[in-house]
């Protein structure tokens, strides 16, 4: 715990198999309450791993998609009694020695969510990150900033921390299963007026690290070009949307 605030770390896994126990290592259990893993029905041993580690492993019986996954994790961890969540991607791209920080950043009461920033720092092409994947980064980090009307360094890192109040607010069942999921739940995060904060993050881009191809690298682009549009013409009043819904309808609805 950090403030009397209990903090459960989720790992959305598929094939980490060969990662999952650096990740583990890494994690500062002074702090952490449970780690809880979702295996998204892998094509290796992941989910014997974590059980060989202690993990509490839930197990897709089909691959549903990473948003699907993420789904889970939440759910499972507002179940565990989690005050706040971590999301660390168990192919040990991101130190999970940064989680106290992060955690630390809720818990006092200055951010709703913490953000593991690559861009902040020394930056991710140090960290191997590719170029295209880093041009195609700042460029849709520009328009989201400004069709969002807010500022982050970047939308797009795997490493992210959430109050449990955020994730009991937002509509997440609304938006995809697949990468975009990542990019909607901030677009919604800002919507509802949540204080996002920022921590850099150095990352490692080596062979196991996942990683996801040009092809769906370009549709997780549309997605979150798309997902700024929608945003911008509900603010606008010219759509109405479920997925960027007022905070009375949204109370209404439950």
């Amino acid at each position: 715990m950090l403030n009397s605030r209990r903090i459960v770390v989720v790992l959305p896994a598929y094939n980490a198999e060969k990662t999952l126990e650096m990740t583990y290592a890494e994690i500062p259990f002074e702090h952490v309450d449970h780690v809880l893993l979702v295996d998204d029905a892998s094509r290796d041993r992941t989910a014997q791993v974590a059980e060989r580690l202690g993990i509490k492993t839930i197990v897709h019986d089909r691959n549903k998609g990473y948003g699907a996954n993420q789904k889970t994790c939440y759910r499972a961890a507002l179940d565990l009694g989690a005050d706040i969540v971590i999301m660390v991607h168990p192919d040990y791209q991101y130190t999970p020695k940064l989680i106290t920080a992060m955690a630390a950043m809720i818990a006092y009461g200055e951010f709703d969510a913490v953000l593991g920033s690559r861009i902040l720092g020394i930056g991710a092409l140090k960290g191997g990150m590719p170029l295209y994947k880093y041009v195609a980064n700042r460029v849709l980090t520009l328009v989201e900033n400004l069709l969002l009307s807010h500022k982050l360094s970047e939308y797009h890192t795997g490493y992210r921390a959430f109050s449990r109040q955020v994730l009991e607010q937002l509509p997440l069942d609304a938006n995809g299963d697949d990468f975009v999921f990542d990019n909607q739940m901030l677009a919604q995060i800002i919507w509802h007026g949540y204080r996002i904060g920022e921590l850099s993050c150095p990352t490692k881009y080596f062979e196991d690290a996942s990683s996801i191809n040009f092809r769906r690298s370009v549709i997780y682009g549309l997605g979150v070009l798309g997902t700024a549009l929608e945003f911008r013409l509900a603010r606008m009043g010219l759509i109405r949307s479920e997925r960027f819904t007022p905070r009375n309808d949204q109370a209404a609805a439950q």
